[in-house]
């Protein structure tokens, strides 16, 4: 018995020393991190600025959410009033945040800052619930908001339409360094909730039917600063 625990252990010694492959990647050779036969299973997010930014783009696209660049905040708040015009909101909810509170309180219609005290009932009859996020994740065109970047998951769900304004500095390759980022910024002390959003509320169930708006928002925009 002592002599197969000894092999055992030493069997797992080895294997200790041998570099893991990232986490995208699943690697046929051993000791290999990036071998030429490693086949992926999740994309990369792209090794520059400019190609994370373009992978986001497709990938948003694929999903069916909306990508609008402008290049500075006052432009975001333009680009938050024409959707708002263009879609005749009436009510529109939003979380305080520096990128968040101008663009929604500049709005021609009536406004709510979601606070501790939520309504859900008030909420499920705004036209848009409105917040930032904590990271943009290129590698598959996801959005991870905390409740602390967008009060909760109610504001980002109840509303027939979310609209996420970032910058894009917080976009990351992939889901990684998006937590690392996360960790680094929170350290030990976490928000409540972290929650993915990869494009709009969707389901297939009925007769493999896609229906965009199934359990949440039926749009989603990002307007993205930079």
């Amino acid at each position: 018995m002592a002599n197969a625990r000894e092999e055992i252990l030493g069997r797992i010694r080895e294997a200790l020393k041998v570099t893991a492959p990232k986490p995208h990647f699943k690697s046929e050779s051993h000791g290999a991190t990036h071998s030429i036969n490693a086949k992926p299973w999740l994309p990369d997010g792209g090794e520059t600025e400019s190609a994370r930014l373009e992978l986001l783009s497709e990938n948003l696209a694929k999903l069916k959410a909306n990508l609008i660049r402008v290049p500075n905040a006052a432009a975001a708040n333009q680009a938050l009033a024409q959707i708002s015009q263009t879609k005749n909101w009436k009510k529109v909810a939003y979380h305080s945040h520096p990128l968040v509170s101008p663009a929604a309180e500049a709005l021609p219609c009536e406004k709510w800052e979601v606070g501790a005290s939520l309504d859900k009932q008030k909420l499920e009859g705004c036209d848009a619930g409105v917040t930032s996020c904590e990271a943009l994740v290129s590698q598959l065109g996801s959005i991870l908001v905390s409740s602390e970047s967008s009060g909760g998951r109610s504001l980002s769900i109840l509303p027939h339409v979310h609209v996420v304004i970032a910058t894009t500095d917080q976009v990351v390759a992939d889901l990684e360094t998006c937590f690392k980022q996360v960790l680094e910024k929170h350290r030990s002390k976490l928000p409540s909730m972290l929650s993915f959003i990869t494009g709009p509320s969707r389901t297939g169930d009925i007769e493999r039917i896609l229906v965009l708006g199934a359990h949440g928002p039926k749009e989603l925009y990002v307007i993205l600063i930079g």
